[in-house]
């Protein structure tokens, strides 16, 4: 197993993105290579204690590197050695078997379709990240990958999801809802009125109709399916109210004597609780939809995030999802 990440991407590159490169690697025992400016990684990497890198871990070397303040649709026509791109012509050329970046989500939505290529028959891929609900787990898609949609694009995204959700959670059939501000089919903009009509009408899905984002974390469904702007807003609520729960439940066990005994035997469970909806835990997402392993590490990533990311990878890499993907869209598009 071969994974290739972008060192350059992410608010803390790459510091943060080495040290967890390596610490990944120790861990996994598979083969790497940090696409990025070799000075400033071995740098990085003397930083963590390492002099020389070690066995099974190597550079690409490249020269340029994607910011977030670059126009994905053109970044990679004038940036032709970024440490992101170089990555995804690997993975094109099959020099690798995932590829990990906590770059620009737009830059590298953009690469992985220009250069790696969508799954023939999907319109848009998505990421559907898989999120903690009272009841158990749920697919949101999309959370970040196409802020604007169409209602076409988000019935392909129920597709997507319910598939996922089949495949990874092993749901014999997934309930899927559509996001909006109440359940009522006349309720949210043109795109979610015209997207309700056009699953009510979809076939081979279990559609249950809207839902109300409370509703979806209290595991009122099984795909949560959305337009990334929204879907990215619910995603980082979520991520916030259990940093500010954690913060506020500290507090509140700080208090007196009483309450920090009481904090150490509820110790186990809040620390679960916390980990759930760490996103440092869970590392990073897959595009759905892409014809190879490529995945969104968080931009705030740190070390711990992308050894996460890593084993992500691993897990991905290895499940053959997208070789059924393959197959699912075929099926899909036979059936128009």
């Amino acid at each position: 197993m071969k994974l290739i990440i972008d060192a350059m991407g992410g608010d803390h590159a790459p510091l943060e993105i080495v040290k967890g490169a390596l610490q990944g690697q120790k861990r996994l025992g598979v083969e790497l290579v940090l696409t990025g400016d070799e000075a400033a990684i071995m740098d990085a990497a003397k930083v963590c204690g390492v002099e020389t890198l070690p066995a099974g871990v190597s550079i690409r070397h490249t020269t340029e590197e994607v910011t977030m303040h670059d126009d994905p649709a053109t970044v990679f026509r004038r940036k032709k050695d970024s440490s992101m791109g170089v990555g995804l012509t690997m993975m094109k050329n099959n020099e690798g078997d995932s590829f990990i970046s906590a770059g620009s989500t737009g830059a590298l939505l953009t690469g992985a379709t220009l250069i790696t290529k969508r799954v023939r028959g999907i319109r848009r891929a998505a990421m559907a990240p898989v999120i903690p609900t009272v009841t158990g787990k749920a697919v949101l898609i999309d959370c970040g990958a196409n802020a604007e949609c169409t209602a076409e694009y988000l019935v392909q995204f129920a597709y997507l999801g319910s598939f996922y959700a089949k495949s990874m959670l092993g749901l014999e059939n997934p309930r899927v809802a559509l996001l909006n501000i109440g359940t009522e089919p006349e309720k949210g903009t043109d795109l979610q009125r015209e997207a309700y009509g056009l699953l009510s009408a979809a076939k081979d899905i279990n559609f249950i109709g809207n839902i109300e984002a409370k509703e979806a974390v209290k595991g009122g469904c099984d795909v949560i399916v959305c337009d990334g702007f929204s879907g990215n807003v619910m995603l980082k609520t979520i991520e916030g109210v259990g940093s500010f729960a954690g913060s506020a439940l500290k507090g509140i066990f700080k208090k007196n004597l009483l309450t920090k005994i009481a904090a150490l035997l509820v110790m186990p469970g809040l620390n679960a609780f916390k980990a759930m909806l760490d996103p440092n835990k869970v590392g990073g997402t897959a595009f759905i939809g892409v014809s190879k392993p490529v995945l969104k590490a968080h931009g705030s990533s740190n070390a711990e995030a992308i050894e996460n990311a890593m084993v992500q990878a691993v897990s991905f890499a290895e499940s053959g999802f997208i070789a059924q993907m393959e197959q699912y869209a075929a099926s899909l598009t036979a059936g128009e």
